[in-house]
């Protein structure tokens, strides 16, 4: 239902003021505003539990405001429903990728608006397979065969079919939830070149990430939210990465990489000469006791395979690995387990955890055996281990018994890691730990990272984010097809450098995101 108003903005294509919601006892949003006008790439940011979510749910019609106006393009309306926003033609371009994957290409396109053959109730596939194939070629310049799954497509494809079934519909506004979280850098330029060509067509972008260096390339501009409440609105070309991190953890960012004062000990994983036929060859490097070690390199360069063989993931071709004094061989995750190493994955939510299992059951997952006697679960035991872990971690959760479904990204990956402290792993592999999350909960983990290599640990860190690796890091090792062709003093190093040494190129530019493979 909707209601003139003589304040309304004609410039605006959506505006927000004072909204409210409560979930429960609990506030999510306490008088947020958000005035986004016609035409232009508007960035959303803020830490997890901010309200950034409860927000967009508010305009995609899933959730409604317990106080607020809402106005969408020029009228305000007291409620708004999911078919109403498609009606206003507002449209999700969602980060987990709602598609049906027994889907086909077509059948998901056209899901909901089906053609039909006049006259008659039978679907119009031509017209699918040529509206379908106009959009493609023009935005895109690919081809995706109408009649291949969704299962067997990939992240980079299936986003371009959630973008697709948008534009079919004639979008007036598009909002893009961390489109890149899962993209190659390759990939996420063809989708900035997208971005800005619907902007220059007048269609309206609100654009939400956790990278900070995409705002600044990206948006116009950008609201922060923190507690549930907008705390600025920038123009991103008057404005800076750092401030807008500033404005969003209530602090100055300079103390964004805790330092650390901690002895290096002997080492805890050596390899020597490891190759892969087809990955990398002749890799060699060593991690100390309580150091740090970080690793980067292109798509393709072999790194994130070398974590996956110390795993046991991959069989190596040659080569030798030393885990604490003993050579090993591990042909199975189980046997790195048993090593005391620990693999805490990319994708946290397919691999890291169980969504669907509480806090405590993935803490413990790992290290039952501590808390087993004679075939029965010793709960006291269990439930003093996961308080301690959970205290220490300061994992944010309403309890032990909590799904971790429902911890936000930065709390999954304490999770995560906690797990393989109960184990008391003693070589942490850590595969892009702070990937999206916020600048708060990054801070938090870059903390822990620095606590295991307190305790005597050895952890090594593979990650995209070279301010990261600089920051947190005693030593970068930069492979490039293959090969590991430098090894930096975190010190000594600067993220132009790293990349430099990663693209093959001294003249390359560091804004490089999301370049491991």
């Amino acid at each position: 239902m909707s209601q003139s108003s003589p304040e309304t903005d004609a410039g605006l294509a959506l505006n927000f003021q004072g909204i409210v919601k409560h979930f429960g006892g609990a506030r999510a949003l306490s008088g947020a505003s958000l005035s986004v006008r016609r035409g232009t790439v508007h960035g959303l940011v803020g830490q997890n539990g901010a309200g950034k979510s409860t927000l967009i749910k508010l305009l995609a019609g899933l959730h409604q405001p317990d106080a607020g106006l809402i106005e969408i393009d020029g009228r305000a309306y007291d409620t708004v429903t999911p078919h109403l926003a498609e009606e206003l033609g507002i449209h999700f371009i969602h980060q987990d990728r709602l598609l049906v994957p027994t889907f086909t290409v077509g059948e998901a396109l056209f899901l909901g608006r089906e053609p039909r053959i006049a006259g008659t109730p039978f679907l119009d596939r031509r017209a699918m397979q040529r509206q379908s194939a106009e959009i493609l070629d023009r935005y895109f310049g690919v081809r995706l065969p109408t009649s291949a799954l969704i299962s067997d497509l990939t992240t980079a494809e299936k986003q371009i079919v959630q973008i697709t079934r948008a534009l079919l519909h004639g979008p007036k506004i598009l909002v893009f939830d961390e489109p890149t979280a899962a993209l190659v850098r390759r990939e996420a330029d063809i989708l900035f070149n997208l971005i800005r060509r619907l902007r220059a067509e007048g269609i309206t972008i609100i654009y939400i990430s956790h990278y900070l260096g995409e705002i600044e390339d990206l948006c116009d501009e950008v609201t922060v939210l923190r507690n549930g409440t907008n705390v600025g609105t920038l123009a991103v070309k008057d404005t800076s990465a750092s401030a807008i991190a500033s404005l969003m953890i209530e602090r100055d960012i300079g103390d964004m990489f805790p330092k650390r004062a901690v002895e290096i000990g002997d080492p805890v994983l050596s390899v020597s000469q490891l190759s892969l036929t087809g990955k990398y060859q002749d890799v060699s490097f060593k991690v100390g006791r309580g150091e740090v070690v970080g690793v980067t390199g292109l798509l393709g360069s072999g790194a994130k395979d070398l974590l996956r063989t110390l795993f046991g993931l991959e069989t190596p071709t040659s080569g030798e690995v030393v885990s604490d004094g003993e050579t090993v061989r591990f042909r199975r995750p189980a046997d790195a387990v048993r090593g005391h190493l620990a693999l805490v994955p990319e994708d946290r939510r397919g691999n890291g955890i169980a969504l669907d299992l509480s806090v405590t059951e993935n803490i413990t997952l790992a290290s039952l055996a501590r808390f087993t006697r004679l075939g029965f679960l010793d709960r006291d035991g269990e439930r003093t281990e996961v308080d301690g872990l959970i205290d220490r971690l300061q994992v944010k959760t309403s309890g032990r018994d909590a799904l971790s479904r429902t911890l936000s990204g930065g709390n999954q990956q304490k999770v995560a890691i906690a797990k393989w402290l109960s184990r008391q792993s003693e070589i942490y592999l850590l595969d892009e730990p702070t990937v999206g999350v916020d600048i708060g909960s990054k801070v938090e983990i870059y903390k822990l990272i620095g606590d295991l290599a307190a305790r005597g640990a050895g952890v090594l860190v593979l990650s995209s984010d070279l301010a990261e690796l600089v920051g947190i890091t005693d030593r970068i090792l930069v492979l490039y097809r293959g090969k590991v062709v430098r090894e930096f003093k975190s010190s000594e190093a600067t993220p132009d450098a790293v990349l430099a040494e990663a693209t093959g190129s001294l003249a390359r530019s560091s804004e490089g995101r999301r370049h491991v493979g």
